[in-house]
């Protein structure tokens, strides 16, 4: 007996039948049809995209202030004093290091970091450009 002569041409695997018209499918855009579980990891994915753009914004905001501090320095004008650039910094450490670990978790950690993210922007704006 060879090979071929064990299996029946006319038994198919379950895969080899399921995707034999892959023409056919038609795809589709929105996602009401995915399950709860997909969904709340688009809304996972959102809010971690979202973090990380506010995490881009403290840096932006560190290096101008670092930048006005220097300036302001060298042309006799007052600028931000020391502990606005050590706010800036430190925030913009514990975001950048917030979004590199909700980059690498899941589910609610992923939200947990996103979480602690936004809060040192809200806390950084309050402090240092509100205050």
């Amino acid at each position: 007996m060879t090979y071929d002569d064990r299996y029946d041409r006319n038994d198919r695997y379950e895969d080899e039948y399921q995707y034999q018209n892959y023409q056919d499918y038609q795809y589709e855009d929105d996602y009401s049809h995915y399950p709860a579980d997909n969904r709340q990891w688009l809304l996972v994915r959102a809010l971690r995209a979202l973090s990380g753009t506010v995490a881009a914004g403290i840096v932006v905001l560190t290096l101008v202030i670092i930048g006005s501090a220097y300036l302001g320095g060298n042309r006799g004008f007052p600028g931000p004093g020391t502990t606005s650039i050590t706010a800036h910094i430190a925030a913009s450490v514990v975001a950048l290091a917030a979004q590199i670990w909700c980059d690498r978790r899941r589910g609610i950690a992923a939200v947990a970091g996103s979480v602690v993210v936004l809060v040192v922007a809200g806390l950084l704006l309050v402090t240092q450009w509100w205050g």
